[in-house]
C-alpha cells in the first residue's frame, strides 16, 4: 500500500481548502454591457455610464427554458444587488429558469428615459440571443423589487415590436416582456400615495404633470400588456400597497390576467424574505403562478434559501 508523505497530505489541505473558492469562481456571473461602444445618452465614461446584464445562464438543455431580466430596487439611485439582484437569480436558477440581473443607470446621474432604455435593452438582449442561450423567445419575463418594480412595470407598458431595418441585431426584435413581476412596486409617480423619493429621482425632481402621467403606469395598461403578478405588504412604510392595488385594478379593467397577493405585515425591501416565516412563502405562490402561465414545468425543486443579507430600503 503506497504511503502518503507529509508534503503530499499538504499540498491536499491546500487544495481542498482552495476548492470552495475555486467554485465560486466559476459561479461568477459574465457581465455583458448593454452598449458595448456606449449607452445612448451617456454623459460619460464610468462604470456608472455603462448599463449592462450579469448572466446567471444554466448549461444547455433540450428544451427551450424561461428566462427573466431582475432589476433591483434602491429608489433609482441605488441597487440593491444581492438580496434583488444575485438571490432572485439564484432563485430562478434552481428552477431551470435563466436570471440576468440589469445593473441600470440611476439619478441623480441619469433620469428618465435612460432607465426604460436600459430595461428595454436588457429584454432585446435576452430576446435575440434566445437560440444561443436556449431559451424560448416567448418566454422572457421581468421581474423588479420597489423602483426597480416601477421599471419592470415601466417596461411592460412601453414596448415596441423592434426595427427591422435597425444595424443593430438587438434593436430589430421586440421589447415586450411575456411576463412581469413586481415586488412591493413604486407604480404611479401622479398619485397621493406615490413614492416621493423614486420620482424625483426619475424625473430629475420636475414632476411635469404630462411626463409624470407617462410614468404612472396605471394609467398606461393596455390589453396589449403582459400577465403581472404582484406582491406586496398592507403596512409597506416605504412604498404603499396602494401602488400595487392600482396597477392590479388597471390590468382588471384591461383583461390582462393577473395575480396579488398583499400580506398583512412586513417591512418594505424584503427580497425573497427566507427568515420571515410567513413572507416566505410569497415566493411558492409566484412558483404557482408561474407553472400556471406555463413558464414553469409542472416539477418543482426544493426551495433555495439565499444567504445574502436583507434589509429595507426606500
Amino acid at each position: 500500500m503506497r504511503t502518503i508523505t507529509f508534503k503530499t497530505k499538504i499540498m491536499l489541505l491546500v487544495v481542498l481548502a482552495f476548492a470552495p473558492l475555486a467554485r465560486a469562481a466559476e459561479a461568477q456571473p459574465r457581465e455583458v454591457l448593454l452598449w458595448p461602444q456606449g449607452a445612448p445618452g451617456a454623459v460619460g465614461n464610468e462604470d456608472a455610464d455603462k448599463p449592462s446584464l450579469l448572466l446567471y445562464v444554466l448549461p444547455a438543455s433540450k428544451a427551450p427554458r424561461s428566462a427573466v431580466v431582475v432589476c433591483p430596487g434602491g429608489g433609482y439611485q441605488g441597487l440593491a444587488m444581492s438580496y434583488e439582484g444575485r438571490d432572485i437569480a439564484v432563485w430562478l436558477n434552481a428552477r431551470g429558469m435563466d436570471g440576468f440581473v440589469l445593473k441600470y443607470r440611476l439619478g441623480p446621474r441619469y433620469h428618465y428615459p435612460a432607465m426604460l432604455l436600459d430595461a428595454q435593452r436588457a429584454v432585446r438582449y435576452v430576446r435575440s440571443h434566445g437560440r444561443e442561450f436556449g431559451i424560448a423567445p416567448d418566454r422572457i419575463g421581468i421581474w423588479g423589487f420597489s423602483a426597480g418594480g416601477h421599471l419592470a412595470a415601466t417596461a411592460g407598458t412601453h414596448f415596441d415590436s423592434g426595427n427591422p431595418a435597425a444595424a443593430d441585431p438587438i434593436d430589430k426584435v421586440s421589447s415586450r416582456p411575456d411576463f412581469m413581476i413586481l415586488a412591493y412596486p413604486v407604480i404611479t409617480c401622479t398619485e397621493p400615495f406615490m413614492h416621493v423619493g423614486s420620482c424625483s429621482q426619475l424625473l430629475a425632481g420636475k414632476f411635469d404633470p404630462k411626463l409624470a402621467e407617462l410614468v404612472s403606469n396605471e394609467k398606461q395598461v393596455t390589453p396589449q400588456t403582459p400577465p403581472a403578478f404582484l406582491f406586496h405588504t398592507d403596512d409597506d412604510n416605504g412604498v404603499s400597497s396602494l401602488n400595487s392595488v392600482s396597477f392590479y385594478l388597471a390590468l382588471k379593467k384591461a383583461r390582462v390576467p393577473a395575480e396579488m397577493h398583499i400580506y398583512a405585515h412586513g417591512p418594505h425591501g424584503v427580497g425573497l424574505a427566507p427568515k420571515d416565516s410567513v413572507l416566505s412563502s410569497w415566493p411558492r405562490r409566484l412558483e404557482d403562478w408561474l407553472k400556471v402561465r406555463g413558464v414553469l414545468p409542472s416539477g418543482s425543486p426544493a426551495e433555495v434559501k439565499p444567504q445574502a443579507a436583507q434589509g429595507q430600503h426606500q
